[in-house]
């Protein structure tokens, strides 16, 4: 039979799988002989079995019992005894940590008996009744299943009788309270919990530890934890650990209290003392945002001793784990114990300069700060902030909970802002204080603003996790729920209205401001040079205009790997493109192609400068034809439109010109149709002039002094002739073009490698091309059979529901399928051209998980959108070390 319950003294922080990380955490803590109350855990493979059966399994009730003797005879009381009752809290830890996703239960061994032992044992009344207030609202909501918003009200009620202010952000009001009506408020709780549940409230403290442990565990199938690990791709089969532990109290006096310390800023990384304190509080009012905290340097000032133990405290764990730590303590009376460590949550700013100091401190070597940066974090730094040239008014403040800045519509629920954001509706989620609940409104938000809570509430950690902006315990806001709206004083802001927030300042402002890019940190720039040190595959852009080309060029890309030339016909040189393709005669088009020509050599001449002595792949125009022109319904309807209006005969017979083009070149399936390589053998005349045009651009780059490095890509390829007539004619212009410059420049010409043919005849077409380039947005779509364009609104979320596709393909590769073609032609390429290179610009280029599969599968080099090209840095070098992990095992 297995082992279900360990002790603390029995457990490491290497156990985190099976007594999840806070019993971990607490076990290693125990063992280095820092202050922690006892308690005992239970693994996360008796939730997985409680969870197959529905029951517990065999054993395990007698095991805790067992180790629940055991902490009655170390604390020299029992579990709910009349007379110096042992009360625990019963709290949940997965092995990846999901701040507030799971349920906690306090104060467990309460009664009507033993709350009059507390009474006696403290020597407070008042605070043994508001102890078994807390419980009952706690388990009856919990554990027993009792609508939170009825306990609420009930509590909302018994003040409103007494002349205290009924609002939930009024809490602290019950600090006046009589230990005669808490007792009278306990007494409402529980005819509630009862009414609603039609049971009496359990008196029998085994009981209640039986049935706290239970909701723990089904606590794990919440939705909101369901969510959480979609979002942070957490596996749903861990199961989380139970640990029970010995309450100490927070909440006993002013020289108790609760708190939340981090070792270092988890927002700037600096180092300092970091954190919220609250007195005479338990450990739940500061996470909840009920009470807004003080800053944990007061703690100083209070308790100067209990302050110095806990910076000796937090010096050991930073040291111990060679982390940052987040800090869950309390303070009975005087004494300090610790509740919880873990490495804590930090922004991505937070991150750098914890790694890059880490190093220069001596803590970590520079392969583990590279390591510790989460690709996906650096996001967070390319985040906008405000337009530091633009003056706001600023309408509120807060506290600056994650930094960036946001702009957005504000809305006041949840479920509102998860069903504008399905629309692609920006919004700001504002709320008194954000729950564990709210977690897919957030999601779906561009930003969260609440009017309570502090750097360590909920909203704070989640939104720094999600690298969302965030600005808390912004006190002046008053929520009107009733009418959808909040007041600051004298204005009134309705839902739907716009407002920003700048989550770097804890600014709000009223109406949209400007919003400008970020640029990279120093610490940003060093972590990024060691990456650079350590990956094999080279990282280039997705840049179609000189602009972007330098901005990627900034971020520290080394070469074009896409430039879409589609995205060079629009704008003012549409109606050119148009006349090229409804030309009657070779004289027209040919005048259409050689307007195109020179503003094609311009735009080529941009990238080869902005680019100088670094690769350009510039891809020959790729969409089919029609997407230039009007639609055939648009055309029909503003023909109608002319003729009932009486208008100029020439301009309706253009139009009814147009039309007649229109249904010509449209098509049943045109993502399949006349597109790419096709369209070039169609009318050669376009990818003739294109060609000219770069090697134009290219000479004269090279003839002003400078270096261009050109890479001609053909697209959509399936059969090799394809390429090889397309080449042949290419080459023909190219060498017209050195006889005529008289120069001549290297130059590369490969193919987009985007359907499934062209991977599995790879060794056929590297006879004739000289780089593959994967597109991975087409080679999904084809080898898939999936319409990108309708899916994703149609019936992917479900496919992702109900888990038949663990992600979403066309944002990370899928490895099966997709992958296995891209090994396949890599593979097959190569044996007939041994030096061909091999390159990617699909999504997947900037996707983290995809470029570790890349770097397997043998590429040179990936390609991604400029923002992106640091995130592809950094993901190259973590994939070299985590095979140099694997290969060490």
């Amino acid at each position: 039979m297995p082992k279900y319950v360990y002790d603390f003294e029995e457990g490491n922080k290497d156990m985190k799988a099976l007594l999840g990380g806070k019993g971990a955490n607490l076990a290693e803590m125990t063992n280095l002989g820092l202050p922690v109350p006892p308690g005992f855990t239970v693994t996360t493979e008796a939730c997985r079995a409680y969870l197959r059966s529905g029951s517990f399994p065999p054993g395990l009730w007698e095991e805790i019992l067992e180790h629940l003797g055991r902490l009655e005879a170390r604390m020299g009381k029992r579990l709910g005894a009349v007379d110096d009752p042992l009360l625990v809290s019963v709290r949940s830890g997965a092995m990846y940590s999901m701040p507030g996703m799971m349920d906690t239960v306090l104060n467990l061994g309460l009664n009507d008996e033993s709350v009059l032992g507390l009474a006696r044992q403290s020597g407070d009344p008042r605070f043994a009744y508001d102890a078994y207030r807390r419980f009952i609202a706690m388990f009856g909501r919990i554990v027993l299943g009792v609508d939170g918003e009825k306990i609420r009200e009930v509590q909302a009620r018994f003040k409103g009788k007494r002349g205290l202010d009924p609002a939930p952000e009024k809490a602290e009001d019950l600090v006046a309270v009589t230990a005669s009506d808490m007792q009278a408020l306990c007494g409402e709780l529980r005819v509630l919990v009862e009414e609603e549940t039609g049971r009496p409230f359990p008196q029998d403290p085994q009981e209640q530890l039986r049935l706290a442990v239970e909701a723990v565990f089904r606590s794990w199938n919440n939705r909101r934890a369901v969510e959480y690990r979609r979002i942070y791709r957490i596996p749903d089969d861990l199961g989380t650990a139970v640990n029970v532990v010995a309450m100490v109290f927070g909440n006993l006096g002013e020289d108790s209290g609760t708190g939340v310390a981090f070792t270092r800023d988890p927002a700037t990384g600096a180092k300092g003392v970091y954190g919220d304190y609250l007195p005479n509080a338990q450990g739940e009012d500061v996470v909840a945002g009920i009470r807004n905290p003080i800053p944990l340097s007061e703690l100083e000032r209070r308790n100067p001793e209990v302050y110095r133990q806990l910076l000796q405290v937090m010096e050991i764990l930073e040291r111990h784990y060679r982390d940052m730590c987040d800090i869950e303590f309390t303070v009975e009376r005087g004494k300090l114990y610790m509740l919880q460590t873990r490495v804590g949550k930090r922004t991505a700013a937070a991150a750098i300069k914890i790694a890059v100091d880490m190093v220069a401190e001596g803590l970590i070597t520079k392969e583990e700060a590279v390591q510790r940066i989460d690709p996906d974090q650096l996001d967070q730094l390319l985040h906008p902030q405000f337009d530091p040239n633009v003056e706001v008014k600023v309408l509120a403040t807060g506290v600056n909970a994650s930094p960036g800045a946001a702009v957005g519509k504000v809305v006041l629920d949840a479920d509102t802002a998860a069903e504008l954001g399905k629309r692609g509706e920006k919004v700001i989620l504002v709320r008194w204080e954000t729950t564990p609940d709210d977690l897919h409104g957030m999601v779906a938000a561009q930003g969260i603003l609440t009017s309570h809570g502090g750097k360590t509430s909920h909203a704070a950690v989640v939104a720094r996790g999600m690298g969302k902006p965030a600005v808390c315990g912004a006190e002046a806001i008053r929520i009107d729920l009733e009418n959808r709206l909040f007041r600051v004083n004298e204005t009134v802001v309705r839902e739907g209205e716009v407002i920003s927030i700048d989550g770097t300042l804890g600014r709000v402002v009223l109406g949209e401001v400007p919003l400008v890019p970020p640029k990279p940190t120093p610490e940003l720039n060093t972590i990024l040079s060691w990456a650079d040190e350590i990956r094999r595959l080279g990282v280039r852009a997705n840049a179609d205009t000189p602009e972007d080309a330098r901005k990627a060029r900034e971020f520290g890309a080394e070469g074009i790997g896409l430039a879409r030339t589609e995205h060079m016909f629009l704008g003012e040189r549409l109606p050119i493109v148009q006349r090229m393709i409804l030309a009657s005669s070779e004289e027209e088009e040919a005048a259409a192609l050689k307007e195109l020509l020179e503003v094609q050599r311009q735009d080529f001449l941009g990238l080869f400068q902005a680019m100088d002595g670094l690769p350009v792949t510039i891809r020959l125009l790729d969409p089919p034809l029609h997407e230039f022109l009007p639609s055939s319904k648009e055309l029909e309807l503003e023909i109608l439109r002319l003729e009932q209006a009486g208008a100029d005969p020439q301009l309706v017979a253009e139009k009814k010109k147009m039309l007649r083009a229109v249904e010509g070149l449209e098509e049943a399936n045109p993502m399949l149709g006349m597109r790419g390589c096709r369209l070039g053998i169609m009318k050669p005349g376009i990818y003739l002039m294109q060609v000219r045009a770069i090697m134009e651009a290219a000479i004269e780059h090279h003839m002003a002094g400078g270096n261009p490095v050109v890479e001609i890509m053909i697209p959509l390829v399936a059969i090799d002739e394809e390429l090889r007539l397309l080449r042949r004619e290419a080459e023909e212009v190219i060498e017209e073009v050195f006889r005529e410059k008289g120069a001549r420049i290297p130059y590369k010409i490969g193919t987009m490698i985007e359907v499934p043919r062209a991977a599995l005849t790879a060794g056929k077409i590297a006879q004739v091309a000289e780089f593959f380039s994967f597109g991975t947005n087409d080679l999904t779509q084809t080898t898939f059979g999936f319409s990108r364009d309708d899916i994703e609104g149609k019936f992917l979320p479900r496919y992702m529901d109900r888990k038949i596709l663990s992600d979403n393909p066309f944002e990370t590769l899928d490895t099966e399928g997709v992958g296995r073609l891209i090994r396949i032609a890599v593979e097959e390429g190569r044996a007939t051209r041994p030096d061909l290179k091999v390159g990617i610009c699909g999504e997947h280029g900037g996707d983290p998980r995809s470029v570790e599969f890349l770097h397997h599968a043998g590429l040179d080099y990936v390609s991604c959108s400029p923002y992106r090209v640091p995130l592809a840095r950094l993901a190259a070098a973590r994939a070299v070390l985590g095979a140099r992990e694997e290969a060490s095992k």
